[in-house]
């Protein structure tokens, strides 16, 4: 005989399981540590290669007027400034992306933590119905 709390429980676990069980799983196979870690490189070395890729274009797109108008002088500030942009920018994605994959991780582990308890609450009202 069905019963329809269980039919309602296997319904809220396949259901999950079909759409964020997928990476909530993924996610919540790191530490939340070293979850975030590996995400932060990866921003690190995002931003590295976009903030390389900004001021290349910027410096091709302005370097006949900047040549003909610059002495050694004003190349120093300009890439003290340059690098203090990269730092202060590598710094902000640091510290954002720290923030969201903490809490992603954080969220993805509280989803599962519910998912095992439903699924121990299934395999409880099946040890009951074979008594």
């Amino acid at each position: 005989m069905l019963d329809e709390k269980k039919v309602k429980l296997m319904t809220r676990l396949a259901f999950y399981e079909q759409t964020q069980g997928k990476e909530d799983f993924k996610v919540s196979a790191y530490y939340r540590k070293d979850y975030a870690s590996m995400h932060g490189i990866c921003s690190f070395l995002w931003v590295t290669f976009g903030y390389a890729c900004v001021v290349g274009l910027a410096m091709l797109a302005g370097m006949g007027a900047v040549l003909l108008q610059m002495a050694t002088g004003p190349y120093r500030m300009l890439a003290v400034i340059i690098l203090a942009g990269y730092v202060f920018l590598v710094v902000l994605y640091t510290v954002i992306s720290s923030h969201i994959y903490n809490q992603k991780h954080r969220d993805a582990r509280q989803r599962v933590k519910k998912y095992n308890h439903d699924l121990t609450r299934l395999l409880k009202m099946y040890e009951k119905e074979n008594r």
